[in-house]
């Protein structure tokens, strides 16, 4: 996996973040992520960041669920092994509501649980780079790529006057790696020279 070249900033307070954002996005400049301490109502639309299309895919789950409820009890019942149980008609779909009702939400639910995690790269065994280790506990974290053409000097700079508490440039993997954290560091720092 390749390496990129990040500029992180720190900031104390929601206000001042989304400040930094605004002017950092007019500057530019790319913001690679934003980490909080709490979820920050607004900052996805600062950041520029489209909706989600989770709840298309839990549409797509929960027909996929209903459709395989009903295909399935219409065959086992019509085809496989029809049973003639008091006179009631082989498809009986009122008597099958509540089954395809509860397959039509496990599979909507375990479908959009799995899609998140693997949008948001979520495993027990998948390790991604911390930019800071304070990132949600009390800190505001704005990581921004810096490409080849990008002068670091001039991003430290702007972020400075953003009132960044602390501004440090890293090397890390975008992506994420199979490992442990306390037996692999993929931690990368390299100062910047004014």
């Amino acid at each position: 996996m390749a390496l990129k070249k990040f500029a992180v900033g720190c900031f104390d307070e929601e206000g001042t973040l989304f400040h930094a954002v605004a002017r950092v996005r007019e500057a530019g400049y790319k913001i690679h992520d934003v980490y909080t301490p709490f979820p920050v109502h607004g900052l996805d639309k600062a950041m520029g960041l489209r909706d989600t299309s989770l709840h298309t895919a839990g549409f797509i789950y929960g027909l996929t669920g209903t459709t395989t409820a009903v295909t399935f009890m219409s065959w086992v019942f019509t085809k496989d092994w029809p049973v003639n149980i008091g006179g009631k008609p082989h498809f009986a779909l009122p008597a099958w509501i509540p089954i395809t009702f509860e397959l039509t939400v496990l599979m909507a639910a375990v479908g959009m649980v799995l899609t998140f995690c693997y949008i948001c790269q979520l495993a027990p065994f998948v390790k991604k780079h911390h930019f800071h280790p304070r990132a949600t506990d009390d800190l505001f974290v704005m990581v921004i790529e810096c490409g080849e053409k990008t002068d670091k000097v001039a991003v430290k700079a702007l972020l400075t006057d953003l009132h960044a508490t602390e501004v440090n440039t890293q090397v890390a993997e975008d992506g994420w790696w199979i490992g442990r954290y306390d037996k692999e560091q993929k931690l990368y720092h390299e100062p910047i020279v004014a």
